[in-house]
């Protein structure tokens, strides 16, 4: 069932006016004589758009959040690990044996990151699948246990809720055995049905985040005589790079309520991961090679 049906029947319950049900405030003999709406039935449903809100994340609405998820996983390792190796390979003083051993560990590495991406939809789509399973089991065996699990839901939302309400707001669910499951799959557990073709994009999302990622450090090879002015240039950009994928990563993620300061504080965050691990990475090399 999608979750307009559930919407519909909480805003079913949510809406009805004193003749049918009590309405969901704190005191059930505060509700409206003359049929109206509670005065509290505005901020319950703000209640269960937030709760939404919350299992979506603060991902720009536009975005699938799993999407993005998996691609500043690709980026974040794809911008720090070929930089680290590169630039530990610089200390060797050959720029073909950068490029070389850059584009072995980049192709590597984006089948890896997306094999595990794959692994890891696949792994999410049979925990999704399991859980549907118990709860309809559960409500053939027992729906005792399924009306206390919705009335644990339905208490988390709001304390306050009435026992008349907890009562007509399972009855009404009770019509649509599938939609009183995936009420508690989604509300419950906080579960989205993954898409389809989740593992696929998942691992296509991871591996060409790596890659593209892991890609900008190599450039400046390509295009000088010295290795060391090309890991001077490299480290420039790498910089510029992830100060910019910290900036972005944090606006993305936490939306409007993000400042500035926080913006800046997590590029200069990805700057000085990416710095240390390209740092220890071109001691090791140096030391083992003398």
């Amino acid at each position: 069932m999608s979750i307009v049906a559930i919407k519909n029947a909480v805003v079913r319950l949510l809406t009805k006016d004193s003749s049918d049900a009590p309405l969901l405030t704190s005191n059930a003999s505060q509700a409206p004589e003359n049929g109206g709406y509670s005065s509290t039935s505005d901020e319950e449903r703000g209640k269960l758009e937030d709760k939404r809100e919350e299992r979506k994340g603060g991902i720009l609405g536009s975005w699938d959040p799993r999407i993005m998820s998996d691609l500043i996983i690709g980026l974040s390792d794809g911008l720090t690990v070929p930089f680290a190796l590169t630039a530990g390979l610089s200390s060797l003083g050959d720029a073909k044996l950068v490029i070389t051993g850059g584009f072995a560990e980049l192709v590597s590495g984006a089948i890896s990151m997306g094999l595990g991406g794959y692994l890891g939809a696949k792994s999410e789509s049979d925990y999704y699948r399991a859980e549907m399973k118990k709860e309809k089991r559960k409500f053939y065996n027992n729906m005792i246990l399924i009306n206390r699990e919705i009335e644990d839901i339905l208490l988390e939302i709001n304390p306050n809720f009435t026992d008349e309400t907890i009562v007509s707001f399972i009855k009404d669910l009770q019509r649509s055995p599938e939609l009183m499951v995936d009420f508690i799959i989604r509300y419950g557990r906080g579960l989205d049905e993954p898409a389809d073709n989740r593992q696929l994009v998942s691992a296509l999302t991871i591996g060409g985040g790596y890659l593209a990622g892991g890609f900008v450090p190599l450039i400046p090879y390509f295009f000088v005589e010295q290795v060391g002015s090309g890991l001077i240039i490299s480290i420039i950009l790498m910089s510029i790079t992830l100060f910019w994928f910290g900036y972005v990563k944090a606006a993305i993620s936490m939306s409007d309520s993000c400042s500035t300061r926080r913006k800046v504080g997590e590029g200069l965050q990805m700057v000085v991961v990416g710095g240390m691990a390209a740092g220890a990475a071109w001691f090791m090399v140096r030391i083992i090679d003398q």
